[in-house]
């Protein structure tokens, strides 16, 4: 007996591209016999399930139909609204008699059910949801014409939008909006999580990701190699085990942070704090004379000492087993020269900020390191636009990976995690936008570190020090809301979540 692949309430950690979903789509149609009408029906059904639970108090709806699967879904939603006795207004972007397949079935099914349709024109003034069932995942250009004009109305109307499968213009293999896209409050999506959902622009149009598989035989799922996988901090957490009783600090390794120039200590010690918090045995940052007596006061649990030039670094990288490269370095004379010091020794690295400008500037490989840009640093690093970047950030990181070796983490919404074992790229699904603000990449640079010193493989600690940072960042803001939140707020929530996830 085939078993169907369940709905929960968590989200699959497989994502795809929208080619492969359209084949786990035609496996399930033409191996496993599932007509494609019913995959529809239950497609919309789910979709009615979700917006009769988020907003039940819903009783006028506005649904927007499209031309192809999408419209059929919305026309399904229609007509579960019409059963139940809620006003609708079905808008349609293409003539219903001009559908045809399966979409064109459940068109006529709501029409014989007493619905009715009319051309896009405007939106009503009033209206409790927006159902947004225009375009697919099939989108390959810019959105144009009147599909624009609905979009662009619908994100200026007040009412909540519930976005069926993807939200319209989005791209659904690179998160990247295609003219203009619908800003929606949730998204649910069907058979397989696509990609772009996940990064780019992606979380800020999709709202909360739901998911259905729609009955499809969990077999279906062999046939397609995911492209991506989305990483989150209940499932990366397993990599950490229970400490032993008997465990002392030189179990745990040692961080060394170099950085914190004149005027930038505070990244210095940011990064090095984390690596405490995320359970680094010592940590120790070596930095300008200047203020290295003002850091260790600050918080005494670092051991700071003040280098006056790269020689002062030996010793200290000698008694290390990680370095975090980079906070607040700057680009001086005497910043260069300690990226230059760390360099020439074999020890894993996490480089960061002005040590990518650095490196951007000679370019070289390396198997030991973990590469953290953000997109403009990413852009230096790839010689192209800050744009390019983000027009799509999954062959961005493959291409950071391939032209510096080690592991690169494209931080951002949606931050990507790509290493030298070529498994799918990790896509963080946490996260929010308070932690758009000063400090936030020097905090996860010293949690990264903090992972290589406990044990982890550079992915592995990558991808776990990504999940760990955004969960952290949730937390806080839960806390005391996203607007204002520090980085030092977000290191802070780094010990519970980390404990919690161990209890």
């Amino acid at each position: 007996m085939l078993r169907p692949m369940p709905d929960t309430d968590q989200l699959p950690h497989a994502l795809y591209r929208a080619e492969q979903v359209r084949a786990l789509d035609r496996t399930a149609i033409e191996d496993y016999w599932i007509p494609g009408a019913e995959l529809m029906g239950r497609a919309g059904a789910a979709a009615y399930r979700l917006l009769r639970t988020r907003w039940p108090g819903a009783r006028h709806l506005t649904i927007l139909c499209g031309a192809g699967n999408n419209g059929g879904d919305g026309y399904v939603v229609a007509r579960l609204c019409l059963l139940d006795g809620l006003s609708t207004d079905v808008l349609a972007l293409a003539d219903p008699g001009s559908l045809s397949g399966d979409a064109r079935a459940m068109a006529d099914a709501y029409l014989a059910a007493g619905g009715s349709v009319r051309p896009f024109d405007v939106l009503p003034r009033r209206t409790d949801l927006i159902v947004d069932a225009l375009l697919g995942t099939g989108l390959d250009r810019e959105v144009q014409g009147e599909w624009a004009r609905a979009i662009a109305a619908a994100n200026e109307h007040l009412a909540p939008k519930l976005a069926i499968d993807i939200p319209s213009g989005l791209q659904a293999d690179t998160g990247r909006v295609l003219g203009v896209a619908v800003k929606a409050d949730a998204t649910i999506s069907f058979i397989g999580l696509k990609q772009g959902l996940f990064t780019g622009e992606g979380p800020s149009c999709c709202g909360e990701i739901r998911f259905s598989a729609l009955g499809v035989p969990a077999v279906v799922w062999s046939r397609e190699v995911l492209s991506a996988r989305r990483i989150d901090w209940s499932k990366q957490a397993q990599l950490l085990a229970p400490r032993r009783r008997s465990a002392h600090k030189g179990d745990y390794g040692t961080v060394l942070v170099v950085g914190g120039a004149p005027g930038m200590a505070g990244a210095a010690r940011l990064a090095g704090e984390a690596a405490l918090r995320t359970g680094a045995g010592l940590v120790a940052v070596a930095t300008h004379p200047a203020h290295a007596a003002v850091l260790g006061a600050g918080r005494p649990e670092l051991m700071c000492h003040g280098v006056t030039d790269a020689a002062g670094l030996d010793a200290l990288i000698a008694r290390a087993d990680v370095v975090a490269l980079g906070p607040g370095l700057g680009q001086t004379e005497w910043g260069r020269a300690l990226y230059q010091r760390v360099l020439g020794f074999d020890l894993p690295l996490v480089v960061d900020a002005d040590a990518l400008n650095l490196l951007a500037l000679v370019p070289q490989t390396s198997a030991r390191w973990v590469l953290t840009p953000h997109p403009g640093e990413a852009g230096r690093l790839l010689r192209c636009p800050t744009a390019e970047v983000q027009a799509d950030r999954f062959a961005a990181v493959r291409r950071l990976q391939g032209t510096y070796g080690g592991v690169a983490v494209l931080k951002g919404a949606g931050t990507l995690v790509y290493g030298a074992s070529h498994r799918p790229p990790g896509v963080c699904s946490a996260g929010n936008p308070g932690m758009a603000s000063g400090g936030m990449g020097d905090a996860l640079t010293g949690i990264i570190a903090a992972l290589i010193a406990q044990g982890l493989h550079l992915e592995e600690a990558a991808a776990a020090g990504v999940a760990l940072h955004a969960a952290a960042g949730d937390a806080a803001a839960a806390q005391g809301g996203e607007r204002g939140l520090l980085a030092s707020d977000l290191i802070a929530a780094v010990r519970p979540v980390l404990n919690q996830a161990r209890s």
